[in-house]
């Protein structure tokens, strides 16, 4: 039976994956209660069989937008919809199968033991991985370390993780950014600027083939260049925060408020 929980919800944001948004559904439904699918304006259908789901269970809810946003302007428009919900985190995974679902109930309890942390997936790759993607992910993750002053971000990158719901608003209506691909990097960089702490749990990744269902809108040279230009934006403002962050860090007062 999947865990039931009233302050903790599973948030699946989902574009033209096809088939593998509901064997992802199927499994976050067997391991929590409730989960919500933000459909990002897909053009296969997924939309309309997810909501067909959805009439009959209660712990599914699946909302369905006119065009797509983008991954980061998908979960925030979940994030609204479950904190006037009462709820106060999110696990947000992706829908495509690379997540495990097995998990949800281990980073749910370790973010209810610790509910001001932000609980990330530390990824364990195996032969799948492809080579390109896994080196340039280490370069993202020397630029986090060094933006956040160190402070213990395992993954930037790894979208399975769990947020505190009211932190990560705020910070995504503060500035324009973070509505795309470059989410994941910078909520957690810009979450850290505001005192929430990091709590790294190893998680195995699974890069799906086309024959078992797998699909990638990862682009290289677009996606690149986004993450190029949101690691330029934050080092920027890093620069300008550093006095204030070093010396909050050397005298252990709260962080840094923007």
């Amino acid at each position: 039976m999947p865990v039931d929980s009233r302050t903790h919800l599973v948030l699946i944001p989902s574009y033209n994956t096809g088939e593998r948004v509901f064997s992802t559904v199927a499994a976050a439904r067997a391991a929590w209660s409730p989960v919500w699918v933000v459909i990002d304006g897909s053009t296969d259908g997924t939309g309309e069989r997810l909501q067909q789901m959805a009439a009959h269970d209660p712990g599914l809810r699946v909302f369905v937008l006119p065009q797509n946003q983008g991954k980061g302007a998908a979960v925030l428009h979940g994030l609204r919809m479950a904190r006037d919900a009462g709820f106060t985190h999110a696990l947000t995974m992706d829908s495509d199968g690379q997540h495990p679902a097995d998990l949800i109930p281990a980073f749910m309890q370790a973010s209810i033991a610790r509910p001001d942390t932000m609980v990330l997936g530390r990824p364990v790759f195996d032969a799948s991985a492809p080579l390109l993607r896994v080196r340039g992910r280490r370069v993202s993750n020397g630029w986090t370390q060094l933006e956040t002053l160190f402070a213990g971000i395992g993954d930037s990158l790894y979208g399975f993780r769990v947020y505190p719901i009211a932190p990560l608003i705020a910070v995504m209506a503060a500035q324009p950014w973070m509505r795309r691909f470059d989410f994941d990097t910078e909520a957690v960089v810009r979450l850290a600027w505001r005192g929430v702490k990091p709590l790294n749990i190893d998680a195995p990744v699974k890069y799906l083939s086309a024959e078992e269902g797998g699909v990638s809108h990862f682009r290289y040279g677009r996606d690149n260049v986004l993450l190029t230009w949101m690691h330029t934006r934050l080092m920027v403002e890093f620069v300008l925060r550093l006095p204030a962050l070093a010396w909050r860090r050397a005298r252990r007062l709260p962080p840094f408020q923007p």
